[in-house]
């Protein structure tokens, strides 16, 4: 995080932003009263000097004596900062000015020295001070403050050798003109010293600030931050300093009180998750034996009705075997054979032999099934499995006039359990031929298919999701039988479901369970008087895998 976004730098913005406009405010303030303040005084004491000038001057002009009045003016004007002294008639006429250039010339009524009386449309006698004093600018610039005094006609002028009548009650002005450069030096200095207090303020304020703010707000959130971080990770033994008692104190507190519930209560859920994962494991453990139990119960059935065609199948061989056993007795009874008789006796010991070694496969093949054992995963050829598993009821299926029809194209190796895999085919066989007591067709294929990768796409895909196309191997068991009613198809693979008299009503649902374990899906199509096709399907093993 940059420091610009940071709570830090936004609280200073905030902070100083106020302490600069109040500052600024203050010293904008002050600055406008003390040049108010200057100008005052200079306007007051203009008055006071313009007043001196009159009364230096009244004496002269009351006897006339316009030379000795002018002097005195002139003396006057000498002075610093005193710019311009000059008077002019009501009529606007300049009679004295320290500039004897304008002598005898007429002043515009619209000059800054007459607008204060001339403005309206009749001239004013009396004027505040205020009005008296004007300030503007001369040619380079430089301020200048105008303050004229009217000179009155007195009782002593009307009486004097000079004539005024009494009724012009305004002989003249009085006009003083003083620069303000000084006035201005001192403004400009007032100016400068306040911004420098002004700016030293606010920076000696910015650093102060900084440091409250650093160490009673900044510090105790970026604590308040990373003990949110540690415990975002897991670090519930984390404890923020609680450093005062305000409000970010009474947060670091609750934090802690906070952290330290936490970490009960994550103790308490660890030690709920420990105990739930060893009753899960032990559930499981149960769960398998069970499973285990109700596959090898499954097998224990299917060799119940195996029983029947197995022991017709033994029968034939067994009949051969009695009865050449017999015939061979007979013979040597009657004396030793001859060479031909010994040639025949061979021949019919060697079908002996053949029809034992039937019989012991066919014995074998049975008690490989009947074998309850662990699951042992290996490469698999699925089309071997399947013959396999039609062998073991190749006797039931001729019994029961089933003629059997095999599509076996060759198809990908699986990674499965041979025994598990063979049962479920023997199973979904034995429940076709339940459904054919009379006789029928029995179709068997398996073919190789490609489904969407992870077998989305398909009604038989593993995991419903989309992607490159995957090798399965495919078989597909159908039967002329009855059919399944469209209101027992969702449950014909929930243990114990059966519509079968002397059914148990786990052979489907243990075939699901295998089918499922090797990542597989099944799925079965069944139409009420046509007959039902069971369909497995399952992924081919990666290559290089043994």
């Amino acid at each position: 995080m940059r420091w610009l976004e940071s709570l830090q730098a936004k609280l200073l913005a905030a902070v100083c932003g106020v302490a600069l406009v109040s500052i600024g405010v203050f010293a904008w303030v002050n600055i406008r009263y003390e040049q108010a303040e200057r100008v005052d005084l200079v306007i007051r004491g203009a008055s006071q000097f313009s007043d001196t000038v009159k009364r230096s001057t009244h004496y002269a002009m009351l006897q006339n004596r316009w030379e000795d009045a002018f002097h005195i003016m002139d003396t006057i004007g000498k002075q610093e900062g005193v710019t311009r002294v000059r008077v002019f008639s009501k009529e606007g006429v300049i009679l004295f000015s320290t500039d004897r250039s304008e002598v005898g010339s007429a002043v515009d009524k619209r000059a800054e020295s007459c607008y204060a009386c001339h403005a309206a449309e009749r001239p004013l006698e009396r004027l505040m001070l205020p009005d008296r004093a004007r300030i503007f600018r001369d040619a380079e610039g430089g301020r200048l403050l105008g303050m004229i005094t009217p000179v009155y006609n007195e009782p002593g002028c009307s009486e004097g050798c000079h004539v005024h009548p009494k009724s012009k009650r305004v002989l003249g002005v009085l006009d003083i003109t003083l620069s303000l450069a000084r006035v201005d030096e001192e403004i400009a200095a007032i100016t400068r010293r306040t911004a420098a207090f002004a700016g030293t303020t606010i920076v000696l304020l910015a650093m102060i600030l900084a440091g409250i703010v650093r160490r009673g707000v900044v510090r105790p959130v970026r604590e308040l931050v990373e003990g949110t971080r540690r415990v975002a990770h897991g670090d519930l033994t984390h404890r923020i300093p609680v450093r005062t008692v305000d409000e970010i104190g009474v947060l670091a507190a609750s934090f802690n009180r906070m952290t330290e519930a936490l970490g009960k209560a994550q103790g308490e859920l660890d030690a709920l998750v420990a105990t739930l994962e060893q009753r899960v494991e032990e559930r499981t453990g149960e769960l398998r034996e069970a499973q285990a139990q109700l596959i090898q119960t499954e097998k224990l059935a299917s060799l119940g009705k195996l029983s029947a065609s197995i022991a017709h199948e033994i029968n034939n061989p067994l009949s051969g075997i009695l009865t050449y056993a017999k015939l061979l007795s007979r013979k040597l009874r009657m004396g030793p054979p001859d060479a031909e008789g010994v040639q025949a006796a061979l021949q019919q010991l060697a079908l002996v032999e053949r029809e034992t070694q039937r019989c012991c496969s066919i014995v074998r093949n049975l008690l490989d099934f009947a074998r309850q054992r662990e699951p042992s995963f290996q490469v698999v050829d699925v089309g071997s499995v399947v013959v396999e598993a039609l062998s073991l009821l190749e006797n039931r299926l001729a019994i029961q006039n089933v003629e059997v029809a095999r599509e076996l194209a060759p198809v990908p190796t699986v990674r499965a359990d041979f025994g598990q895999l063979r049962q479920a085919f023997v199973n979904i066989l034995m429940n076709a031929c339940e459904a054919m007591p009379k006789g029928g067709t029995l179709r068997v294929v398996a073919r190789e298919v490609s489904l969407p990768g992870d077998g989305g796409g398909g009604p038989l895909s593993p995991t419903g999701k989309s992607g490159p196309p995957s090798r399965f191997a495919e078989v597909a068991i159908s039967d002329t039988g009855p059919g399944i009613p469209p209101e027992h198809l969702s449950k014909i693979f929930d243990p114990f479901f059966t519509t079968k008299e002397k059914g148990t009503g786990l052979g489907l649902s243990v075939v699901y369970g295998i089918v499922e374990k090797h990542g597989g899906k099944i799925a079965v199509d069944s139409r009420v008087g046509q007959g039902t096709t069971v369909t497995v399907c399952l992924p081919a093993a990666a290559p290089g895998i043994a």
